[in-house]
């Protein structure tokens, strides 16, 4: 299938919707979740078109790869987790529903379930304040 440059990650990335952002550069971005797993729930993209993993430009990778760890390192430590599970999802039997290469950061506690993604957005201002924990603790 060919890319829909109208899936809504693209939309985000040309800043037609709005976004809770936390990191950004000439490559990837990152930003919270609207419908967390957990708290702290982040995902991060390739700004470069591709439908997921299976069609994406290799070149896109180290990037992304490196984008993904800064991200998980400063949610690991603005949340105070236990852990952080990274997941990527690959055509609609696999669990993607968004058809724009993108990997899930989600901090982890011990003894504390996962919440369903089931389609229950998050208080804008929630997603605020947790953006600015991710962002502090880039900074730091």
């Amino acid at each position: 299938m060919a890319y829909d440059d109208n899936n809504i990650f693209a939309r985000i990335l040309r800043g037609e919707l709005p976004s809770h952002r936390v990191y950004e550069d000439d490559q990837t971005v990152a930003f919270m979740d609207v419908m967390p797993q957990a708290t702290g729930h982040t995902l991060v993209l390739p700004k470069a078109p591709s439908r997921n993993l299976l069609d994406a430009d290799p070149a896109v990778f180290a990037s992304l790869l490196s984008t993904v760890q800064k991200v998980a390192r400063a949610a690991k430590q603005a949340f105070n987790a236990d852990g952080v599970v990274v997941s990527q999802f690959n055509e609609a039997a696999a669990g993607q529903t968004v058809y724009h290469l993108h990997v899930h950061i989600i901090p982890r506690f011990e003894g504390v379930p996962l919440k369903p993604h089931t389609g229950e957005m998050e208080k804008p201002e929630i997603l605020a304040a947790n953006a600015e924990k991710i962002r502090a603790a880039l900074q730091g």
